[in-house]
């Protein structure tokens, strides 16, 4: 697939089944990360992938941090949270990394990480993968956070789920681009 239908057909996809991107795939989707755009060059951003046995910590992690926040959870509900991270068989969690810069601001070093997730999304689907990029709370929750070892200057821009399509592609409607686009 070119780089302008990948761009035009990318969708995200929440049902994710094995295989995992293969090792030359993830190699594919680790490389477009790191050509993200980047103010000064100072690659603002880590990324942690978690796999295997790492999806029940990670489970795990997702429980302990929701206990904190409600410690009155039932059983169903704490079996839910901890299967979260098994939709799919690989996640790649997004850090980006501030620095002291004079000329770039936080709020870009963000901006950088999350153009390194965009295109990790890319690069899975012209591979004919699936992706997802989720928040959500738990994106923010310090004890997850200090559970996957950040550290005070780090945030977690994003949970990227990769795996198979179980699912085709969603048809999309065509974007009236003019809602969008003026002349200014």
């Amino acid at each position: 697939m070119n780089a302008l239908e990948a761009l035009h057909t990318r969708t995200s996809c929440a049902r994710l089944t094995e295989p995992a991107p293969s090792p030359e795939e993830l190699d594919n989707i680790c490389r477009a990360a790191v050509r993200a755009a980047d103010h000064a060059l100072l690659t603002p951003w880590r990324f942690l992938c978690i796999r295997g046995p790492s999806l029940d910590k990670l489970g795990d992690l997702f429980v302990a941090a929701s206990l904190e926040a409600d410690s009155t959870l039932g059983e169903a509900k704490i079996a839910s949270i901890r299967l979260k991270p098994h939709r799919a068989p690989l996640i790649i969690v997004t850090v980006a990394k501030h620095q002291t810069h004079p000329k770039v601001p936080p709020f870009e070093m963000d901006l950088s990480a999350a153009a390194a997730t965009q295109n990790m999304l890319l690069a899975a689907h012209a591979q004919g993968l699936g992706g997802m990029w989720r928040t959500g709370s738990m994106a923010y929750n310090d004890t997850v956070k200090k559970g996957l070892g950040l550290r005070d200057n780090e945030n977690i821009t994003g949970f990227l789920y990769l795996g198979s399509r179980s699912v085709p592609p969603r048809k999309l409607s065509p974007a009236l681009l003019t809602d969008y686009f003026l002349d200014w």
